[in-house]
């Protein structure tokens, strides 16, 4: 008898370990999020001095002029204020596991995320809460930045925000199988359309409302135009002597890849380029936009050769201003009403792109860091630039340690 309760008492004590062990897997590997909301009032508008912010290990995305919001692999956060010398402890946060962050993007108060399981959250920038979640097609991949994040928020794959004709703002999402567009106010489905990923790439958003997509499927290659608000197809580009390898560039864009009013494209017979402009009507040939690493602000399009920077009517070509006293500079980033560029020397130039006049001009360094670098993915927005330190030569299949300058690669600057 005293063999047998020993037995019962080991097989429950092992029943226990068992279900103990379930429940903290459970605890551990079950789906969840976590919401970690703002615990301070709302920080004011930023109003930084001109010249270097500071430097920081991640990419952020400058929203209302007030926050830096982040990307990591299963986390969106921000910290405040805008102009902060480094990276300072969560103002909010957001996390869920064990999807992954996809995308980031944000108009006015609204950070919308995108995770690899296909789900879209939104959140109030002013408190970090969840403002609306909704189901989009699943990307090709969840995380795929390096350790900035920068190709998270920078260049989210596949997120596009817009205008309805009406004026409604519209998030567009776009994934192998499927594209769909919300309603930003309330993450509401407006359209959904099968398409066949393997050979479309979707490419931008314009200021008239319309998904701008290269469309391989058919022959020949063309560019495809769908109003976001309907989803319905409303132009179809066929440029002549396009090949296979075509690609289209978006430039002139209020924000990253979106409400763009121009298109830059590569891959012809002849080996030109070619450019439009891209408004409520047809496409129109824009000849000053042939040339690649160009930047529209309406209706003027600016480039840089030879070490001059000129400025360009987009539908004549006729030169409108030039530049020739700032060196070799190349394009490094722009934003409405400013084009930033960057010397052979390191030096932030912003010139105003209506009569080239410079509104700034300040050496890319900070502390003890030097000069010493490559210029990775940049960003513009609400006056800020921020750009990614590379170690040169720049090796693109290193391991991130080799291929960023240092721990901390992101320069931000006030322009």
């Amino acid at each position: 008898m005293a063999k047998g309760r020993r037995g019962v008492a080991m097989t429950l004590a092992a029943l226990v370990g068992v279900a103990a062990v379930a429940f903290v897997v459970h605890r551990v590997l079950a789906p969840a999020e976590v919401e970690t909301p703002a615990r301070a009032a709302y920080p004011a508008t930023a109003t930084p001095a001109i010249g270097v912010v500071g430097r920081l290990p991640a990419a952020p995305l400058i929203v209302d002029g007030r926050l830096r919001v982040y990307a990591a692999t299963r986390q969106v956060y921000a910290d405040q204020p805008a102009d902060s010398r480094n990276r300072v402890s969560p103002y909010w946060s957001y996390r869920r596991w064990p999807a992954e962050v996809s995308g980031v993007v944000a108009d006015a108060t609204t950070v919308v995320s995108r995770w690899s399981d296909g789900k879209l959250v939104a959140l109030d920038a002013r408190t970090g809460r969840v403002a609306w979640q909704s189901d989009g097609p699943e990307p090709a991949a969840g995380w795929t930045a390096r350790r900035t994040g920068a190709g998270t928020v920078w260049a989210p794959p596949g997120l596009f925000l817009a205008r309805a004709a009406d004026g409604r703002p519209v998030l567009v999402v776009a994934g192998p199988q499927r594209v769909a567009g919300f309603a930003l106010a309330d993450g509401r489905r407006l359209w959904s359309a099968d398409v066949d990923g393997g050979c479309r790439d979707d490419v931008a958003t314009t200021s008239a409302g319309r998904l701008v997509t290269v469309d391989r499927c058919a022959t020949p290659v063309a560019v495809e135009f769908r109003d976001v608000a309907t989803g319905t197809p409303t132009t179809r580009l066929t440029p002549a002597g396009a090949t296979a390898d075509l690609t289209v560039t978006p430039v002139g864009c209020v924000s990253i890849r979106s409400r763009c009013r121009g298109l830059h494209a590569e891959g012809f017979a002849d080996g030109a380029g070619r450019g439009w402009l891209v408004g409520a009507a047809d496409p129109v040939a824009a000849p000053a936009l042939d040339q690649a690493g160009s930047e529209l602000d309406g209706d003027r399009v600016v480039g840089t050769a030879g070490g001059v920077v000129t400025a360009r009517s987009a539908r004549t070509g006729e030169e409108l201003w030039r530049r020739a006293d700032l060196g070799p500079a190349r394009i490094l980033a722009v934003q409405p009403g400013r084009v930033h560029l960057l010397t052979e020397t390191r030096d932030l130039v912003t010139l105003d792109p209506r009569t080239g006049a410079q509104r700034s001009r300040f050496r890319l360094e900070v502390g003890r860091d030097g000069i010493g670098w490559a210029a990775g993915l940049a960003y513009a927005g609400g006056g800020y630039v921020a750009v990614e330190r590379l170690r040169e030569p720049v090796a693109p299949d290193a391991d991130d340690q080799r291929y960023f300058l240092m721990s901390e690669p992101v320069l931000l600057a006030a322009t």
